[in-house]
């Protein structure tokens, strides 16, 4: 069974996402945090978002079937953090909290901090559907 990623996936990833991305994005703490946490933090941080996001694709996506489907493996990965990444900048910007144009390294910070779990409740209802 190849499995893609199509509309329906897509959705799924941006509802997930923003189901974790709007509480976290409205509480001063996780502007505070992207603003004052140290940059190997951050990077500590955006790792752990993609070794959690590969360890639940792998499990429960792709069932521990990926020998075939490397590709669509990382692809699908990828692409969940990139749509979370956008859902959260969206919620940010929406509460004028994402400063891309004054302060892009605070925005990206914010982002990455955010992300994290906002990328797994992403990945999460992205899984409701498979078998």
């Amino acid at each position: 069974m190849e499995l893609s990623f199509n509309m329906e996936d897509a959705s799924q990833v941006f509802v997930g996402a923003f189901a974790l991305a709007v509480p976290i994005s409205f509480s001063e703490e996780a502007w505070r945090l992207g603003e004052t946490l140290p940059s190997t933090n951050l990077v500590a941080l955006f790792t752990l978002s993609i070794l959690f996001l590969d360890i639940f694709t792998y499990q429960s996506v792709f069932q521990k079937q990926i020998k075939k489907r490397l590709f669509v493996f990382i692809f699908r990965i990828g692409i969940a953090y990139f749509m979370t990444a956008l859902v959260v900048c969206l919620v940010l910007f929406c509460l004028d909290k994402l400063p891309l144009l004054s302060d892009p390294v605070t925005a990206l910070r914010r982002m990455i901090v955010i992300a994290m779990p906002a990328s797994m409740g992403a990945i999460v209802v992205d899984s409701f559907d498979k078998e």
